[in-house]
């Protein structure tokens, strides 16, 4: 089955991952987070792409961003993804690729979804069982948007902005998002929308979405109900 094209939209918030070719690590030392992040925010300047969060794990990559143009995304991922593997190979004496062929996205309904995501991304190494907080792993944009650190790569979105009048009262309403456990539902629906391409948010946003761009931004129903019963007497009627 084809692939569906992805769902590309300046102004509009997206999810992408980045994976390891066949889940192996892409990060082996502190060298290598550091050149990441510096090879992701001049590709990040170059293409008009706001980076909000990260997080950099072991074998993957999770990113929040906003573009500014419609290939925004795809030429900085494909910038970024290059330059670092050049880096890679070269440092640790390496040849082939680094990097699944394809990065999987989704675009984000700010209103509904997009803080959500800010902490999806950022407790990964706690889901990981790598730490016990988020704030105890470094290559994460928590360290910046929770606890303050100056992170050049980043920008804060306007719904970050608005949880508080200074930084002080932003950092603490931020922390204060990331008490207790992430709901199940979340949790489910923007690991489906972001390994399938989907729109993730709500009815209204996908019909925006789809008016936008012409492409589906949710998958079709399933044809058990078309078979169903009431399917079966509502067409006899």
């Amino acid at each position: 089955m084809a692939r569906l094209p992805r769902l590309y939209i300046p102004g509009c918030a997206q999810h992408v991952i980045q994976r390891g070719n066949n889940r192996e690590a892409c990060f082996y030392d502190e060298g290598d987070y550091k050149a990441y992040l510096s090879f992701l925010k001049n590709a990040a300047i170059k293409y008009q792409v706001a980076i909000h969060a990260y997080v950099l794990m072991t074998n993957h990559v999770h990113l929040l961003m906003t573009p500014g143009s419609e290939q925004g995304v795809s030429r900085m991922m494909q910038a970024q993804g290059r330059r670092y593997v050049q880096y890679f190979n070269f440092t640790h004496g390496r040849t082939g690729t680094l990097w699944e062929r394809r990065f999987k996205s989704t675009v984000v309904d700010a209103d509904s979804y997009l803080l959500t995501v800010y902490r999806y991304i950022e407790v990964n190494p706690v889901r990981a069982a790598m730490v016990t907080h988020a704030s105890e792993y470094p290559w994460s944009s928590y360290q910046s948007n929770a606890l303050g650190k100056a992170i050049e790569l980043l920008t804060p979105h306007r719904l970050y902005h608005q949880l508080g009048i200074t930084d002080v009262e932003r950092q603490s309403a931020y922390r204060a998002l990331f008490r207790g456990g992430m709901p199940d539902r979340d949790l489910e629906a923007i690991r489906e929308a972001t390994s399938k391409g989907w729109a993730l948010g709500d009815d209204r946003f996908k019909a925006q979405i789809e008016a936008k761009t012409g492409r589906r931004p949710a998958p079709l129903g399933r044809g058990g109900d078309r078979k169903s019963m009431a399917f079966r007497e509502s067409k006899s009627q």
